[in-house]
């Protein structure tokens, strides 16, 4: 099975192309969806150990654990050194029950996939691209966000010019949805003609 990363900045349109894998049918493991589900679970009490006052009816309060982030200038690292393992753990369980049930090809969608070490791990990756102007335009429609909210995400981000450059497939999300897709319906063309070495190298075992 080969083991392919989706990753892409915020506002990238990562979300979208995810979607279509899934309508192709292959098997997409989404670390923030996965982050969601921790919140609720396993990370709860370890993230109230971190940061008091985090969590509420055993759920971290998201609003609370930003404003205890924004505090603490160590505290990105306290949380990504609580979190890392335990999605790294949901994906190795995603992955193994996916080449179980006979799958080529399964997605790992991570959007710090490259500012976690994660393209080591798989083998190639797929990248949400567009141009700075619409990716800003669009995260800004989003509620509750501002342009400094957007400056302190972005800045804990690497550079697109890094991304592009070590990325397999760079596909553009900045133009039309039918034209992002045939660029993606490509890579997948190009991926089934690849040998996968990364899950038995890092994930079976």
């Amino acid at each position: 099975m080969l083991v392919a990363g989706l990753t892409g900045s915020i506002g990238m349109g990562k979300s979208t192309l995810a979607a279509h894998l899934r309508d192709q049918g292959v098997p997409v493991c989404d670390a923030d969806a996965e982050v969601h589900r921790l919140y609720s679970g396993k990370a709860a009490p370890l993230i109230e150990a971190a940061f008091p006052g985090a969590v509420a009816d055993g759920i971290v309060d998201r609003a609370k654990l930003s404003a205890a982030l924004a505090r603490d200038p160590l505290g990105f690292e306290r949380l990504n050194a609580i979190m890392h393992p335990l999605v790294r753990e949901a994906e190795r369980d995603f992955l193994r029950q996916a080449a179980a049930s006979g799958a080529q090809l399964a997605v790992l969608e991570i959007p710090l996939l490259f500012e976690t070490g994660g393209d080591r791990l798989v083998d190639a990756v797929i990248l949400a691209s567009a141009p700075e102007n619409i990716r800003r335009a669009r995260v800004l429609q989003r509620p509750g966000m501002t342009p400094e909210k957007l400056d302190l995400i972005l800045s804990r981000q690497a550079s697109e010019a890094d991304k592009i450059a070590k990325a397999d497939f760079v596909i553009d999300t900045g133009t039309d949805i039918a034209a992002s897709l045939k660029q993606l319906d490509a890579a997948l063309d190009a991926l089934k003609r690849r040998k996968g070495l990364a899950f038995q190298r890092h994930w079976s075992a």
